[in-house]
C-alpha cells in the first residue's frame, strides 16, 4: 500500500492505495493562509507538516492497517510556493504562496537586466511576473538579506515535506522547471540561464527524479506521522504535473483541465513547449523524456466560493442558480481576475469585475456569469494551446470544481470540446503521486503503468448553438482587460 499527499493552498488531500489504483481510505486537513497585505500571501510550512501528519494517521485508522504495510509515500506540493531553508531542510522564513506578488520591483529589475521589455519578449515572448520564482528569491535578498545569508537552499513545498520527512534537502525537476534558471530539456539548473540572472546556482538543492526513492522516514517523522521508520519515501512532484499523473493525461498529446481554487490546462509533449507572452510555460513532466506545457489561471474555484458567500448559497443553489440562466448569462459578463492573472495574459495587477449589469439581471445571471467568466478565460488559454499542436480532442477534469455537473456542461459549451471527468476528480493528485511512490519502490514498472490503474467517470460533450454567444463573450472578455489592469490606471 502507499500513501500520497496533495498539498494544496487550503488543505492536504492524503490517500491510501494499493499498486492496483484501488482507493481503500482518504482523509484531509487543512491549513491557513496568511495575507499579511494585499499582494502579500504566506504560509508557515510547519502547518503544512502538521496536516500531512494529521491526514496520515487518519488514512491508517481509517484503513485499520499497520505502519509495516505501506511501502511508499509520495509527496505533491503546490507548485511555485517559495521554501527557503537551511542545511538540515528547516524553514528560514515563512513560505511565500504561489499567490504572493510583492516582488513586482525585483520583476522589472531582472527584465532591465535581461535587456529591457524589447529584448526580453523578442527572446522568450514575455517578461518575469512578480508572481514568479526568481523575483521572488531576488526579494528576499534585498529586503531580508540576514535570512537570504541563512539560506542554504531554494525549494518548494515537495522539498520541504521531503526534506522532513528524510532529512534530505532536494527539488524535483518538476518545481525546479518554475525557477525559470533550470535546463527544461536536460533536466538541469542552467549555469547559463543562472548568469544571465545573477543568481547564485549554491543556493539551489540537489535534484531528484519525481519517481526516484529521496530517502526513508527517519525515527521523528516516522513517529509524528505514525509510520515505521525506513520507510521509502519518493520524490514527487509539485501539484500540476501530480494532478496530469492522476488524470491519466502524462502522455505526449494528452491533456488535462485541473479545477481547484485556481485552474489550469495542462498538454504533455515530448519536448519543451512554451508561449510566455501568453503566460503559458513548460516544465519537466513526472516522466523523463516528456514536459509539460502548462496554461494556469489564478482564481478558478476561489470566484466560484466567492460567488457563494456574495450571494449566500452552497454548491448545489449555485448550480441550481446557474442552471436557470441562459449560456453567455443574457449579456451579463465576469472578469474572473480576483488576484491578478498568469494566462492567458500575465498582469498581477489585473483585477475583476462584472459588466453589463441591468435590472433585468438576477441571481441566477449572476451565478452562471462567474462559472462562465472562469471557463472563457480558460477558452483562453485552451486556444493558446491548441495552437502549440499535439492537442488531443478531449480533456481529463481533475480537481473539487470537477464535481459540478453544471460547471463541467458549461466548461465544455465555451471550450468546445469534451470533458471526461475522472472518478473522485479532487483526489487525482494525490492518487497520482501515491502510484509514482509505487514506481520508486518498484511495485510498478514504471510511469507508463499508471494511467491502466485509472478510472473515469463520465463525458461531456458541448451542446449545438452556444458557440457564437461565447464567442462574443471572449471577445468582450478579452478586450475589457486593459481598463481592469491597475497598472494601467495608475500609469495612465
Amino acid at each position: 500500500m502507499f500513501i500520497g499527499h496533495d498539498l494544496g493552498t487550503g488543505s492536504d488531500k492524503a490517500v491510501l492505495v494499493d499498486a492496483t489504483g484501488r482507493l481503500l481510505a482518504e482523509a484531509s486537513a487543512s491549513y491557513p493562509l496568511d495575507r499579511p497585505s494585499p499582494h502579500r500571501a504566506e504560509q508557515d510550512p510547519e502547518h503544512w507538516w502538521r496536516a500531512v501528519a494529521e491526514a496520515t494517521r487518519a488514512l491508517l485508522k481509517i484503513a485499520s492497517v499497520s505502519p509495516e504495510a505501506i511501502r511508499g509515500v509520495g509527496f505533491a506540493g503546490q507548485m511555485l510556493a517559495l521554501v527557503p531553508m537551511d542545511a538540515s531542510g528547516t524553514p528560514t522564513r515563512k513560505a511565500l504562496s504561489w499567490l504572493d506578488a510583492r516582488a513586482e520591483v525585483e520583476a522589472r529589475r531582472l527584465t532591465r537586466r535581461l535587456g529591457g521589455e524589447r529584448v526580453v519578449s523578442l527572446l522568450a515572448g514575455g517578461s518575469p511576473s512578480a508572481k514568479d520564482l526568481l523575483p521572488k528569491m531576488a526579494w528576499i535578498a534585498h529586503h531580508e538579506p540576514d535570512i537570504f545569508a541563512g539560506t542554504r537552499a531554494f525549494g518548494d513545498a515537495t522539498s520541504y515535506l521531503v526534506a522532513r520527512a528524510t532529512g534530505r534537502v532536494c527539488i524535483d525537476p518538476t518545481a525546479a522547471g518554475g525557477t525559470g534558471i533550470f535546463d527544461v530539456k536536460r533536466r538541469r539548473w542552467s549555469r547559463w540561464l543562472a548568469r544571465l540572472a545573477d543568481f547564485d546556482l549554491s543556493k539551489m538543492p540537489e535534484v531528484v527524479e519525481c519517481a526516484s526513492v529521496a530517502g526513508e522516514l527517519n525515527a521523528k517523522a516516522a513517529s509524528e506521522l505514525d509510520l515505521a521508520p525506513g520507510t521509502k519515501v519518493a520524490m514527487g512532484m509539485a501539484d500540476i504535473p501530480a494532478a496530469a499523473v492522476g488524470a491519466g493525461a502524462s502522455a505526449p498529446g494528452q491533456a488535462h483541465l485541473y479545477l481547484g481554487t485556481s485552474a489550469w490546462i495542462g498538454v504533455t509533449h515530448h519536448a519543451p513547449r512554451a508561449m510566455p507572452r501568453t503566460g503559458i510555460a513548460a516544465v519537466p513532466a513526472a516522466a523523463l523524456g516528456t514536459s509539460l506545457s502548462i496554461g494556469e489561471m489564478e482564481t478558478a474555484g476561489a470566484c466560484r466560493a466567492w460567488a457563494k458567500a456574495l450571494l449566500g448559497v452552497d454548491e448545489d443553489e449555485l448550480d441550481r442558480l446557474a442552471s436557470e440562466a441562459k449560456p453567455a448569462s443574457d449579456g451579463l459578463l465576469f472578469a474572473p481576475h480576483l488576484f491578478g492573472e498568469r494566462a492567458p495574459y500575465s498582469d498581477a495587477a489585473l483585477r475583476g469585475a462584472f459588466v453589463g449589469l441591468s435590472l433585468e439581471h438576477g441571481r441566477p445571471e449572476l451565478a452562471r456569469a462567474v462559472l462562465e467568466g472562469v471557463a472563457l478565460n480558460l477558452r483562453g488559454i485552451f486556444d493558446a494551446m491548441s495552437s502549440l499542436g499535439d492537442l488531443a480532442p478531449q480533456l481529463r477534469v481533475v480537481g473539487g470544481g470537477a464535481r459540478s455537473d453544471t460547471w463541467l456542461a458549461i466548461l465544455a459549451d465555451v471550450l468546445g470540446t469534451r470533458l471526461t471527468r475522472m472518478k473522485r476528480p479532487e483526489l487525482a493528485g494525490a492518487v497520482g503521486v501515491a502510484l509514482t511512490a509505487a514506481v520508486a519502490v518498484g511495485a510498478l514498472p514504471d510511469m507508463k503503468a499508471i494511467s491502466g490503474k485509472l478510472a473515469v467517470d463520465r463525458d461531456f460533450d458541448p451542446t449545438e448553438g452556444s458557440r457564437a454567444a461565447y464567442d462574443g463573450a471572449l471577445a468582450r472578455l478579452t478586450a475589457l482587460r486593459p481598463a481592469l489592469s491597475r497598472d494601467a490606471r495608475t500609469h495612465a
